[in-house]
């Protein structure tokens, strides 16, 4: 449900984009630093649009790479942890042990 809703916003998203873009289709001025040129509106808008989609795409990446290796790492110490008998556990052996030895030396 939830990447329903996510995917009709992008879609509602995307079409109010395209409106706007189409109703500006008059040339502007763009200065790029170094060089001056004459664009179509409609170019300027769509593409300060893929750009920005571009580095929204680029940082949730980067989020859910950090996330992934965060989970790696957590597994990993929590393998780890499993591996080793905690105190407690070791505790209730020792007990085991005297109470087997207390019933071995009670006649």
């Amino acid at each position: 449900m939830k990447a329903q809703t996510a995917f009709i916003i992008g879609i509602i998203a995307a079409i109010i984009i395209a409106v706007f873009a189409v109703l500006n289709v008059e040339s502007v001025p763009v200065n790029l630093l170094v060089v001056k040129a004459q664009w179509p509106l409609i170019l300027v808008i769509l593409g300060s649009v893929l750009l920005g989609a571009i580095v929204a795409g680029m940082m949730s990446l980067m989020k859910v790479m950090q996330l992934n290796a965060e989970i790696k790492r957590l597994r990993t110490a929590k393998q780890a942890n499993a591996d080793q008998p905690d105190e407690s556990s070791r505790q209730k052996k020792r007990h085991e042990k005297t109470e087997s030895l207390k019933c071995v030396v009670t006649p």
